[in-house]
């Protein structure tokens, strides 16, 4: 997949969050790292779009979103589903997992990945 440009704000925003990703992302960052999951390539804190999202496994078009507390009020969800709309109208699957999701029960995150992986094959 050709690297898309990527405006230097967006691009200095997504260097800081590396830096700072939350208990849950870093959960999932370990686990899916180095190809650890299944030999999966993915890449965190990714531009795509003009958001900046979680996790990315850009040779299958796959999202992975780990979304906390803030994401639960009604303005959060609404920019939540209008991205994830917009995000899909260009090819992308996105996943939403709760970070309680990713810290209690990090095997059954993984396995989801891995069958929506399988059911988008490129």
């Amino acid at each position: 997949m050709p690297h898309a440009n990527v405006s230097p704000k967006n691009r200095t925003y997504a260097k800081s969050m590396r830096k700072a990703m939350t208990e849950a992302e870093l959960k999932l960052w370990h686990t899916v790292r180095a190809h650890r999951l299944d030999g999966l390539s993915f890449r965190r804190q990714m531009p795509v779009l003009g958001y900046i999202v979680d996790f990315a496994y850009p040779s299958h078009k796959l999202i992975v979103e780990i979304d906390g507390f803030q994401h639960g009020d009604d303005k959060a969800v609404a920019y939540d589903q209008n991205r994830t709309r917009d995000l899909q109208e260009h090819g992308w699957t996105v996943l939403h997992f709760w970070n309680d999701d990713v810290l209690n029960d990090i095997d059954n995150v993984s396995l989801h990945i891995l069958r929506t992986k399988e059911g988008s094959q490129p």
